[in-house]
Formats: structure tokens, C-alpha cells, sequence
């Protein structure tokens, strides 16, 4: 089994152009991005213009970076969801306000994202896919049973197009099961992976942080979907249940350290990494770990320096022999 790469998402360093951020990574010690095309990445150009890829790939290489994921979790929102004017902030300006156009750009972003992962020799595109019954997930006033399935068909109908399109590039689709998300927990993931008759195309970002503070083992997702981990998120969440806080947040902001929970750097939560590392190990997972570093209450650039450093100390391979061979006689 081959040493798993360490990369970082771009995303929560839009604020910093490219070339800045790969910089930064590279002598941190990363080997590659999650690159986000809200961000990073301007989709339509790379496919479309060559001193633009060149560009891209330039400041890759100076900086001894590859990428092995793109990340259009922004535009896959908008085409699952239903529309509220919180999607006015993923779309361009102007398509303000107006929720069919916001979801034909969703589905064609999401597309031009899958041909320009196609020109990279990128297998993996890591999304959301936005959820028309997110909105419902507390049953009062009373969610039906056919109000339930009426959402995961619109989600098929949806996304089926789309898979289809990115079978022809042989990209896969990677779902980061997230609150908001039609599958954000493992039931929910579960069904929707029934709903698409477990199709190759869709397998999941594995992020333990959204699955732990629900209440879930995280390790057990990758233990029962093994061939669906296509893609790997190091997040790190820490509980902070004192008996005045709640799972729901209490519409206090990501950091409020009043809050029941909150996502923390690397090393600092209560996710267990060990015992994850230990499954990936157990269904052969060689691709990225990937730092989605967040974290309110701390400084970027040593949160990035250190995430590095606990993936890098985390990141081992399984034995080849087995611990007590030494001691068995023939």
C-alpha cells in the first residue's frame, strides 16, 4: 500500500490568489490542493482558453503541487436545492433572485467543473448536492412519507443528466454527506446511494467532523461502504454539550465558544483519527488526505502549518506482518 498524499482545500483561503496560496502550501509541506472553483479555479476559462491552463499548471509545478480533486461544493448546492436568497451568494450577481436560472448555472458549472477535471487528469470532483427537503428535517408540521420520496426523485432526475456527462470523463463524483445535503448522515446517504441503485459514479467525501457532533461513529461509514470512500476530508469538531448548549446551535455563530459545537484544527476535537486511519487502512485507501482546515478561533497559517504536521504524524500504513509472527514457532 502506497503512502497517502497530504493536500489542502483552497477554499477557506479565497480571499488569497493562487499563486499566494500555493506558496504558502508548498513550503508548509502539502503536496497538492483540493482546488475550489468558486475560489481558484475559473472553469469555463480553463477548458476554454490554453494561456489560461498554462497559467494554472505553472504555478502547479512551480510549486511541486498536483491536484488530485476538484472541489464545486458551491455550485452542486444550487442544483438540489430549494431556492431561498442565501443561493444569491453562490451564483453570479445577476441571477439574484431568480431560482431556475441559479439552478441551470449550478448544473452547468458543475459540468464545465467535470470537463476541466477531465483536462487535468483529475478522477475525483468533491460536491454537495443541494436537498429540496432539507427544510423539512424536523416532521413538524408533519413531513410525509411521499414528501420524502418525491425529494430524492427530484435529486435523480437532477443529478442523473449530470452523472451521466461526467461517466463520458470519467470523473467521479465524491458527496461530502453534510447538513443541507440530501444525504447528510447515514441513513439519509445510505437511501440516496439505493435511490441511484448504488451507480459507480456517486461514492463520498469522507468529513468526520459533520457526522460526529450528529452523533454518529464516523469509522463506521467507511467500514460499511468501503467502495464508496473516494475521496478523504481531515476535519476535526470538538462537543461542548455543558447542559445549556444543543446539536442545533442555537443560531450562535461557528466559533461562539457558547456553542454545543464547533470546528477546531486538527488535534483539537474529539474526532477519532486514529481509529480512522485504521479503516482506511483496512479497505486499502490511497488517495489524498485532504485538511478542510476550519477553525474560528485560530490563526489560518498555524492551523495550516499545524493540520500538516498531525496529518503528516497520523498518516500510517498498515503492518505487512503480523505483530506476535516473530513468536510462533513451526
Amino acid at each position: 500500500m502506497k503512502k497517502r498524499p497530504i493536500t489542502i482545500c483552497t477554499g477557506q483561503f479565497g480571499d488569497l490568489p493562487l499563486s499566494e496560496v500555493a506558496e504558502k502550501m508548498s513550503a508548509i509541506g502539502y503536496e497538492g490542493l483540493e482546488i475550489a472553483i468558486a475560489s481558484h479555479l475559473n472553469v469555463h476559462r480553463y477548458v476554454e482558453d490554453a494561456a489560461y491552463r498554462e497559467e494554472i499548471q505553472g504555478i502547479l509545478e512551480k510549486n511541486h503541487l498536483h491536484i488530485w480533486a476538484i472541489s464545486a461544493h458551491l455550485a452542486g448546492q444550487c442544483v438540489g436545492d430549494l431556492y431561498d436568497p442565501r443561493l444569491d451568494n453562490f451564483a453570479p450577481d445577476a441571477l439574484a433572485g431568480k431560482p431556475e436560472e441559479i439552478r441551470q448555472w449550478g448544473i452547468e458549472e458543475v459540468k464545465t467543473a467535470t470537463k476541466a477535471a477531465q483536462m487535468m487528469g483529475v478522477k475525483i470532483l468533491t460536491c454537495f448536492t443541494g436537498s429540496p427537503l432539507w427544510r423539512y428535517w424536523y416532521s413538524y408540521p408533519q413531513t410525509t412519507p411521499q414528501m420524502i420520496e418525491e425529494a430524492y426523485t427530484k435529486i435523480k432526475e437532477l443529478w442523473t443528466p449530470i452523472f451521466d456527462y461526467m461517466d463520458t470523463c470519467g470523473v467521479k463524483f465524491a458527496l461530502e454527506i453534510h447538513p443541507t445535503e440530501i444525504a447528510f448522515d447515514y441513513y439519509s446517504a445510505k437511501k440516496l446511494l439505493e435511490v441511484f441503485d448504488y451507480r459507480p459514479t456517486l461514492g463520498f467525501n469522507f468529513d468526520p467532523s459533520h457526522l460526529l457532533w450528529q452523533g454518529m461513529d464516523p469509522k463506521l461509514l467507511i467500514r460499511d461502504f468501503p467502495d464508496r470512500i473516494y475521496s478523504v476530508h481531515m476535519k476535526d469538531v470538538k462537543l461542548n454539550l455543558d447542559g445549556r448548549t444543543g446539536l442545533l446551535g442555537s443560531h450562535l455563530e461557528f466559533g461562539d465558544t457558547r456553542r454545543g459545537w464547533n470546528f477546531v484544527s486538527l488535534g483539537h476535537g474529539d474526532v477519532d483519527f486514529d481509529g480512522i486511519i485504521r479503516e482506511l487502512n483496512a479497505i486499502g485507501y490511497e488517495g489524498p488526505l485532504s485538511v478542510e482546515w476550519e477553525d474560528s478561533g485560530m490563526e489560518r497559517m498555524f492551523g495550516a502549518r499545524e493540520a500538516y504536521e498531525f496529518t503528516k504524524k497520523i498518516n500510517f500504513q498498515p503492518s505487512e506482518v503480523a505483530f506476535d509472527a516473530a513468536l510462533k514457532t513451526s
